[in-house]
């Protein structure tokens, strides 16, 4: 009797246990230095001449990535200013720069892995290292970004 009580709790608590995963739809988030880095909020907007730039914020961060096109493909960054990733951060008024770009270093990817033009939405992923361009002291000379995620941004024309 004792083993069929210990099994109708062992039942009991396996079935009540609940598994609360959440789904952010859409989202941009990664690993920025090994640390789960996510925005709050994010904008992605295409320019008069089909340029994406994508802008993910948290309250005093800003990530901003940019291709020459919003269309499906792979973009190498640290070439030019139309393929880059910047990232901001500012902290007691102190703020650190880091980039990819031109005469700057750094190097990365940006994939666009779909725009679907009847929801005007994109997806892709992204990953870079990129330089402190001011040499700030506070910051390391490089930031890392790995596994970046954005997912289903809804695209807007740029005023």
């Amino acid at each position: 009797m004792k083993k069929i009580v210990s099994l109708f709790i062992l039942i009991f608590t396996l079935s009540s246990c609940e598994e609360s995963v959440t789904f952010s739809n859409p989202s941009v988030q990664g690993l920025m230095d090994n640390v789960i880095w996510r925005a709050i909020d994010f904008r992605a907007t295409v320019d008069i001449n089909g340029a994406l730039k994508i802008e993910a914020y948290t309250q005093n961060q800003v990530l901003t990535l940019r291709t020459p096109s919003r269309n499906v493909g792979v973009y190498n960054l640290g070439e030019n200013s139309s393929r880059s990733a910047t990232f901001t951060t500012e902290f007691d008024g102190v703020e650190l720069l880091y980039t990819t770009g031109t005469n700057i270093g750094g190097n990365g990817q940006i994939v666009i892995n779909s725009y679907d033009s009847a929801t005007g939405t994109v997806s892709g992923t992204f990953r870079f290292n990129a330089i402190n361009v001011n040499d700030n002291p506070l910051g390391g000379e490089l930031l890392n970004f790995q596994k970046g995620v954005f997912y289903n941004l809804k695209v807007t024309n740029a005023q």
